[in-house]
C-alpha cells in the first residue's frame, strides 16, 4: 500500500462520483417506477434497437438505479467492493443510455459522459478516499 497522502482534488473527484451515483440512481429508480406504474408514459417507436416492453425497461431501471444508489453511499466509505460495483453499474448505465439515444439523444449523451467521469474517478482516484478515511481514524 502506498504511503503518500491523499490529494484533496482526488477526494473531491471521488465525492463527485459518489454524488453522481446517488443522484443518477435516484433518477433511474423514479424513471423505473414511472415505467412500471404507467407503461404508457414513454414513447415507443419501431426504430428501437432492443424490442422490450416499457414495463421491462421500468424494472431494469429500478434495479440498476438501486445498485447505483447504494454503490454511491459505499463509495464514501472507501469500500473497494462499492467502487467496483460503481464502475460496473456506471458502465451498464452508459450502455443503457446508448440504447435510449434514438428517443432522448441529448440526455443520453449527457448520461454517457457523466458515467465515463464516474468510471474515471473511481478507477484513477479510488484509493485516495480510502486513504483519507484511514487518516481520519488515526
Amino acid at each position: 500500500m502506498s504511503s503518500r497522502e491523499p490529494s484533496s482534488k482526488a477526494v473531491g473527484w471521488i465525492a463527485f462520483a459518489g454524488f453522481i451515483l446517488i443522484l443518477g440512481g435516484s433518477f433511474m429508480m423514479l424513471a423505473g417506477l414511472g415505467g412500471i406504474l404507467n407503461p404508457d408514459s414513454y414513447v415507443v417507436t419501431q426504430d428501437n434497437i432492443l424490442k422490450v416492453s416499457t414495463t421491462t425497461w421500468g424494472w431494469w431501471h429500478l434495479f440498476l438505479g438501486a445498485v447505483l444508489f447504494f454503490a454511491g453511499f459505499g463509495v464514501f466509505t472507501g469500500n473497494i467492493l462499492a467502487r467496483t460495483i460503481g464502475v460496473i453499474a456506471a458502465l451498464i448505465s452508459a450502455i443503457s443510455a446508448f440504447v435510449w439515444l434514438p428517443i432522448y439523444p441529448v440526455w443520453g449523451v449527457i448520461i454517457i459522459a457523466m458515467d465515463f467521469a464516474v468510471i474515471w474517478a473511481l478507477t484513477a482516484h479510488g484509493r485516495d478516499m480510502q486513504n483519507a478515511a484511514d487518516m481520519d481514524q488515526m
